[in-house]
């Protein structure tokens, strides 16, 4: 076996059984022990190739969003009749990532939602592709629609960051974090589409003048 090789599958040996720790019992309650056990490798093996417990969890964070982002971007390519048809494929796609790929449900929450307070913001440093991708999606869908004369596509833009902020804090404080993953996704789009549609259906003939 090459030696290239032979670290590569080392390597990764370390990454599934972290990213098996860290879906099971989350950053705080993860274990180096528990990795080592279930790989059947030593400490000094993982700090070969991560120095920190940080580290190796940042890595595991890295990967679900890389991920995660491409298989979004390979995904969405077509062109949507409506913004609602997007946002619904959106979600499809993104749910349909992690029933493929479990292992990284609680990762993402957790680095959205309760990130360690030390890594929040490297961990913002390693999901800001995803994020901009968000951003990318939903400047596009929103290319077709009339806004209304006062709002600007980029006023959506930032009150979707802001709505993005506002349901992290909302985790924060709920425990959404613990959540159902398929309800918090469902409730997520939920609330996306009353930001984006509103709650007060709109009737030509109430608002023309008599």
């Amino acid at each position: 076996m090459k030696r290239e090789e032979k670290i590569y599958q080392t390597r990764r040996r370390i990454m599934d059984g972290a990213l098996s720790e860290f879906s099971r019992n989350g950053y705080g309650a993860g274990s180096l022990n528990n990795i080592c056990s279930a790989q059947g490798i030593s400490k000094g093996i993982i700090y070969h190739y991560f120095e920190t417990k940080d580290d190796l969890f940042l890595a595991c964070v890295d990967e679900c969003f890389c991920l995660l982002t491409d298989h979004i971007e390979r995904k969405m390519k077509q062109v949507y009749k409506s913004l609602e048809q997007g946002l619904e494929e959106y979600f499809t796609v993104r749910m349909g990532f992690f029933q493929e790929y479990p292992v990284y449900q609680r990762i993402f929450c957790e680095a959205i939602i309760t990130p360690p307070v030390h890594l929040k913001e490297e961990i913002q440093t390693r999901k800001h592709r995803f994020d901009c991708m968000n951003v990318d999606i939903l400047s596009q869908l929103l290319e077709p629609v009339s806004l209304r004369a006062s709002i600007t596509k980029e006023d959506v833009i930032e009150t979707f960051k802001e709505f993005q902020d506002f349901m992290n804090a909302r985790g924060q404080m709920t425990g959404a974090e613990l959540m159902e993953f398929e309800e918090r996704e469902k409730h997520c789009k939920k609330v996306l589409n009353i930001l984006l549609y509103g709650v007060i259906e709109r009737k030509a003939d109430l608002y023309v003048s008599e």
